[in-house]
């Protein structure tokens, strides 16, 4: 889901939130003064807190996609070479080309690998030394892959 919106539509959830909430304050509190306030005081309080949900939104579609993708790692042995990726856990072995790699996008915790539009693998930075950190950012800007976040 996460993929799908991009963080600009997510965005204006924030600012729409936003202005459903100051609208709502301010109604309620401008209806506060006078008889009829009583009555429409749910409106206000209705858009109070469809504003705060909507401004909230943005924060918990990335936490899910942060969490969700921390499951793509493997807990195993990463081999990473010219040619491709290799993820060995267990008995179970995969790979992945780099020439099928799209993109890869840039995290504090780790790398997201994109085969098309879709996350193949995270390779996580704890795994490795800060110098074979470097080596591997260095190559994927060389091959035009790295986005960062």
């Amino acid at each position: 889901m996460a993929a799908a919106l991009s963080s600009d539509r997510l965005r204006r959830y924030g600012y729409v939130g936003a202005v459903l909430a100051a609208v709502g304050a301010i109604g309620f509190a401008v209806s506060r003064g006078f008889a009829w306030g009583e009555q429409i005081s749910s409106l206000w309080i209705t858009m109070i807190v469809g504003g705060l949900l909507s401004m909230l939104y943005w924060p918990w579609v990335r936490l899910r996609a942060r969490r969700r993708s921390g499951r793509y790692a493997v807990e195993g042995a990463y081999d990473i070479t010219d040619d491709n990726i290799m993820m060995r856990s267990g008995s179970e072995s995969g790979g992945i080309a780099w020439d099928g790699v799209t993109q890869v996008k840039d995290t504090p915790e780790f790398w997201i690998v994109y085969v098309g539009r879709m996350a193949a693998t995270v390779i996580p930075r704890r795994l490795m030394s800060a110098e074979d950190a470097e080596t591997l950012r260095t190559f994927m800007a060389n091959r035009k892959l790295l986005q960062v976040r």
